[in-house]
């Protein structure tokens, strides 16, 4: 559809949906500010710059650029240069935002290589903090195993359900 085809979205249920998902993530621990400015990326038909972001959220650009740094370290945003412009633009990554941030975060790795080296310092489960350490190890093996399977069957559903397959790596 051309963009003069294009239905007018609802502006202010717009806002509403960014600032109502943005205070859901920050509810459970994720920084407000990058919760706001991944939802207004999110909802935007094209990539946004740091001003626009905050054109969007009414906020100031100091704001948005820790934001954004938060944001693309986890790889929740993807950030692409303007041509011919000092500037950079923000948008989702290629692959879905949930599967980038579960998969590309090694955040449960990394959890149990320490974990692993606790169960080494505490010998092992001989002793109650040893195999304390060494259970959640196990539950963080676990739940890195369950991830790696739940996005598998979650990119067989997407397929299923008539979306384009999105490379995992993206």
């Amino acid at each position: 559809m051309s963009d003069d085809r294009r239905p007018a979205k609802r502006e202010e249920e717009v806002h509403l949906f960014v600032e109502r998902m943005a205070m859901a993530f920050a509810d459970v621990g994720f920084p407000r500010m990058a919760a706001r400015v991944l939802f207004a990326v999110m909802s935007a038909d094209d990539p946004l710059t740091a001003a626009e972001i905050g054109e969007r959220l009414g906020v100031s650009a100091a704001a948005v650029s820790g934001a954004v740094r938060y944001l693309t370290q986890f790889g929740m945003l993807v950030r692409e240069p303007v041509p011919r412009s000092r500037r950079d633009r923000y948008r989702v990554p290629d692959n879905p935002w949930y599967e980038a941030t579960i998969t590309k975060t090694g955040l449960y790795k990394n959890f149990i290589d320490i974990a692993d080296a606790g169960v080494d310092a505490l010998q092992g489960p001989a002793t109650p903090g040893g195999e304390r350490v060494r259970e959640m190890r196990d539950f963080f093996v676990f739940v890195q195993e369950e991830i790696d399977s739940l996005g598998e069957r979650w990119r067989a559903r997407r397929a299923a359900t008539g979306h384009p397959p999105r490379p995992a790596n993206s």
